[in-house]
C-alpha cells in the first residue's frame, strides 16, 4: 500500500484521476490496476454500484484477466469529498489488515485482491475483494424459506464467529484505535448541538449500570445483520470492517442485539434467535460465557450510538460536506432509535398513540391556491413510485424509494405537525422547559431526574409524535 503523506491534516500526492467519479472512467482505472496486480491485460465488465453503504461506495463487477472472469468487489471512499484526508486513507488500510488478519484467524471473509491508499489509482483509498455467493438482504434472510435452516442456527453461529474475531491479536491489525465508549459517545452527541431527552436519559442509565471491565480485544465494530453474507446453509462471510478497534469484545455482542437490525423479527440476536442461542455459541469458541445484563448494557449503548450516527450522517447532508437523499432522510430515523432506547429501559409506547383524526385541520389559505401543499408532495411521492421506480433499478431505484418515503413523511408532518407542535409545548412548560434543549439540560444536570415518570411519559409522547411523523409503522414492530 502507498504511504499517506500529510500536509495539515490532507493527504498530499497523487490526486484522483480526472471523471474518477464516472463508471466508465473508474472501469478503465479498474482495469489498468488489476491488470497490474494479476499480471495480465485486465478487462472489467459489469460494472455497477450497491445500495446501500451512507458512508462508502460498493462497487460490484467481473474482471477477466487471461482465464475465466472472475467476479470481484470494490470498496473506496467517496472521490473528492470533502473532509476525506490522512485519516480515511488510513481507516481504509486498517479495514484491509483486519480482513487479512480475521481470515488467517478462521473468520469467513471476501478474499482480499488488492487495496490502497494512493487516490491516484481508482479515485480514492480503496480495497477490492473476491465476490462471495449469498444474501445480505435482512428482510430475505429473516423471511424467506429457503434460509429457514440457516436460521435455526444461526444466532450460535454468529456467536461463534464473533469469539473467533475476538480472538484475533489487536497486534496483527495496525493502528488500531482504542477509545473509552461513553466519553466517546457523549463528545460525538455534544458536537452536533442538538440535544435529545431521550439520549440524556440513556446516558445517565448507562453511567449508573456500567459493568466491570474484561481485557480489550479486536472488535469488528458493525457486527450485524445486514453486514453478513448469508446461504441456506449458513454463514459464509463478515463484511464491513471499517469501525474496527480495540475494545471491549461485548460491544459486538451487544451491537449484534440493537433492535433496528432485527429488521422486525421478535428474536433480539440479529432477528436469527435468542439471546442464550448467541452466548451459547459464543462460550463454544471463546470457553467462557459474557453475562446476558452486560451485553444488555451494551444494547443500550449501541441503541444510542446508532441514534447519534444517524444524526452526524444528516449532518453531512445539512453541512453541504456531501448533499444527499439517503444521508437526508436517514436524519429522520433518529426518533425510531429514541423509541428502542425507551423501550429497552422498560418505558412502552403510549397504546394506540395519536390517530390521524386527531389532527387539528389546517387553516384554509387563498394565497398559495389548489393543488395546497400537501397534495403536491403526494403528487411528487406518486411520480416516483409510479414512473420513476419501475423504470429503475440499482442505487437510482433505491434512492427514488428513499426520496419517496421522505416525501410521505413531509405529507405527515403538514397534517399531524400543528396539533404535535401544540402538545408539544405544552409538555415542556409542564416540566418548566421553554424547549427540547433545555429539558435535555436538566436531565443531564440533575434538575429533573432520569427515572422522573412525568419526564419518561413526556419524552415518550415526544418520540411517538415524531415516529407518527417519520415511520408510523416502527412502533408495531415487536420490542
Amino acid at each position: 500500500m502507498e504511504p499517506i503523506v500529510v500536509d495539515g491534516g490532507a493527504v498530499t500526492g497523487p490526486v484522483p484521476p480526472e471523471g474518477a467519479a464516472d463508471p466508465d472512467v473508474l472501469a478503465g482505472l479498474l482495469e489498468r490496476r488489476l491488470g497490474a496486480v494479476l499480471g495480465e491485460r485486465a478487462a472489467v465488465s459489469g460494472l455497477a454500484r450497491l445500495t446501500g453503504g451512507a458512508s462508502r461506495e460498493t462497487w460490484s463487477f467481473a474482471v477477466s484477466a487471461g482465464g475465466a472472469p472472475r467476479r470481484l468487489v470494490l470498496r473506496r471512499d467517496p472521490v473528492g469529498e470533502a473532509g476525506h484526508g490522512a485519516r480515511e486513507a488510513a481507516g481504509m488500510a486498517r479495514e484491509a489488515a483486519a480482513i487479512a488478519a480475521a481470515a488467517a484467524a478462521g473468520v469467513p471473509v471476501p478474499r482480499l485482491v488488492d487495496a490502497g491508499t494512493d487516490a491516484g489509482i481508482v479515485g480514492s483509498p480503496y480495497l477490492i475483494t473476491e465476490h462471495v455467493d449469498g444474501e445480505t438482504i435482512a428482510r430475505r434472510l429473516l423471511r424467506e424459506e429457503r434460509y429457514a435452516a440457516a436460521r435455526e442456527t444461526m444466532a450460535a453461529e454468529l456467536g461463534r464467529t464473533l469469539a473467533r474475531v475476538h480472538a484475533v491479536p489487536p497486534d496483527a491489525v495496525p493502528g488500531l484505535e482504542s477509545h473509552e465508549p461513553l466519553e466517546t459517545l457523549r463528545d460525538g452527541y455534544d458536537a452536533l448541538g442538538e440535544p435529545l431527552p431521550a439520549v440524556e436519559i440513556a446516558l445517565r442509565w448507562l453511567e449508573r449500570h456500567r459493568p466491570a471491565p474484561v481485557p480489550e480485544a479486536l472488535v469488528h465494530g458493525d457486527f450485524r445483520t445486514g453486514n453478513l453474507i448469508i446461504a441456506p446453509d449458513g454463514l459464509r462471510a463478515v463484511l464491513d470492517w471499517e469501525q474496527v478497534h480495540r475494545g471491549d469484545p461485548r460491544e459486538d455482542l451487544g451491537w449484534l442485539c440493537v433492535k433496528c437490525w432485527r429488521f422486525g423479527s421478535p428474536l433480539p440476536a440479529g432477528g436469527f434467535g435468542t439471546v442464550d442461542q448467541l452466548l451459547d455459541g459464543y462460550a463454544e469458541v471463546a470457553g467462557e460465557r459474557p453475562d446476558p445484563a452486560d451485553v444488555l448494557w451494551w444494547q443500550v449503548y449501541g441503541t444510542a450510538r446508532w441514534a447519534v450516527g444517524c444524526r452526524a450522517m444528516a449532518e453531512r447532508h445539512l453541512s453541504g460536506e456531501a448533499p444527499s437523499v439517503e444521508l437526508a432522510a436517514i436524519g429522520r430515523r433518529v426518533c425510531e432509535q429514541e423509541h428502542d432506547l425507551l423501550l429497552a429501559l422498560g418505558v412502552p409506547p403510549v397504546a394506540g398513540g395519536p390517530a390521524p383524526a386527531a389532527a387539528e385541520p389546517v387553516e384554509a389559505s387563498d394565497l398559495h391556491g389548489s393543488p395546497a401543499a400537501a397534495d403536491l408532495v403526494g403528487a411528487v411521492a406518486h411520480f416516483l413510485r409510479e414512473e420513476v421506480m419501475p423504470g429503475t433499478e440499482g442505487r437510482l431505484n433505491f434512492l427514488a424509494r428513499v426520496a419517496a418515503n421522505v416525501l410521505d413523511g413531509v405529507g405527515r408532518e403538514l397534517v399531524l405537525g400543528p396539533a404535535q407542535e401544540r402538545r408539544h409545548r405544552e409538555r415542556l412548560a409542564a416540566l418548566g422547559c421553554d424547549d427540547q434543549a433545555a429539558l435535555a439540560a436538566a436531565v443531564r444536570s440533575g434538575e429533573i431526574d432520569a427515572d422522573d415518570p412525568a419526564l419518561l411519559a413526556a419524552v415518550r409522547a415526544a418520540v411517538d409524535d415524531r415516529l407518527d411523523v417519520a415511520n408510523p409503522r416502527y412502533r408495531s414492530l415487536p420490542g
